[in-house]
């Protein structure tokens, strides 16, 4: 009796180990699903932000290019940039960059650029910067960041693609002024970056397709300041 007790008990212990391992297996797959899920809703969300859903009729999260430009995104290798599309048209792109030089650390955007080289958005998506101060970037904190609206590498020209401190065309922000000198870099860097792969960004290609670094001999818009 003893032995068939022990027995009995062994093979309750094992169909318990099962069974909690199912379980456990089966919620972290439903969590690693939530999680890609809500990410990709706020991927969505901020991009929709930039090009509203009126001016175009793609996915923008399936509709990607893969960039890799030390302007745009430092060292941190290949990142998705989305094309928008209306009727099978390209009207425009939405860069990722990454500005290296913000006060506490990197500052991740996102830059919508229109098919004429016109600026159409853009998001800060995560940085470090000092609330209060630097974090007046984000576009829930205060309107900073939408004076980049229809701006271009003509308009203003690139001796004024700088802060108003620099002698700039930018506003600064109060207490802060090295976090918006950032962005204003990366902003123009995006442009420098569009400008020169323009027809390959643009390209009627749906699928994803890797735009290398180009040749750039342009000046930084810093770089005299």
């Amino acid at each position: 009796m003893l032995g068939q007790s022990i027995r009995q008990n062994m093979l309750g212990l094992a169909i318990f180990a099962v069974v909690t391992a199912g379980l456990i297996a089966f919620t972290q797959h439903e969590t690693k699903t939530r999680i890609t899920e809500n990410v990709r809703q706020a991927k969505s969300e901020a991009l929709h932000e930039i090009i509203p859903l009126g001016m175009h009729d793609n996915e923008l999260l399936d509709d990607v290019v893969e960039v890799e430009d030390s302007r745009l995104v430092i060292d941190e290798g290949p990142q998705d940039a989305y094309i928008a599309r209306l009727e099978q048209k390209s009207i425009a792109v939405i860069l990722p960059t990454i500005a290296p030089d913000g006060y506490t650390g990197k500052i991740k955007s996102i830059v919508g650029i229109a098919a004429d080289g016109t600026i159409v958005g853009v998001r800060v998506l995560a940085h470090q910067e000092t609330p209060g101060l630097g974090d007046k970037v984000e576009i829930k904190k205060s309107h900073w960041i939408e004076q980049f609206k229809g701006k271009s590498l003509v308009s203003p020209p690139a001796a004024f693609w700088a802060v108003k401190k620099d002698g700039g065309e930018f506003d600064q922000m109060t207490g802060a002024t090295i976090t918006p000198r950032a962005v204003v870099k990366s902003v123009y860097q995006a442009l420098q970056y569009f400008d020169e792969n323009q027809t390959l960004l643009l390209a009627a290609k749906v699928q994803p397709q890797a735009v290398s670094d180009q040749p750039h001999d342009q000046q930084d818009p810093q770089d005299e300041h």
